[in-house]
């Protein structure tokens, strides 16, 4: 097990090239298919006037799904 943890620069770099590399591993993994998921966004407000999910704002997905689409990539 590899420890993060500490505040090194070292260490962060380490982390980084585990993450790189853990990227890399799951979109090889993905030649056979792969299934990409965009959530709708959720324009909405509730009654106080905060967002009724802050995490699925339309701005944040909408341009993302239209890029994907513009590549080619089909919807199911």
């Amino acid at each position: 097990m590899i420890n993060f943890l500490t505040g090194s620069t070292e260490n962060n770099l380490e982390l980084q090239k585990y993450m790189l590399n853990a990227y890399r591993v799951l979109l090889t993994r993905a030649r056979a298919g792969m299934v990409i998921c965009v959530p709708v966004g959720n324009p909405n407000k509730n009654v106080s006037g905060f967002w009724e999910d802050s995490t699925r704002l339309p701005e944040y997905y909408d341009g993302t799904y239209k890029y994907l689409k513009s590549l080619g990539i089909e919807e199911i």
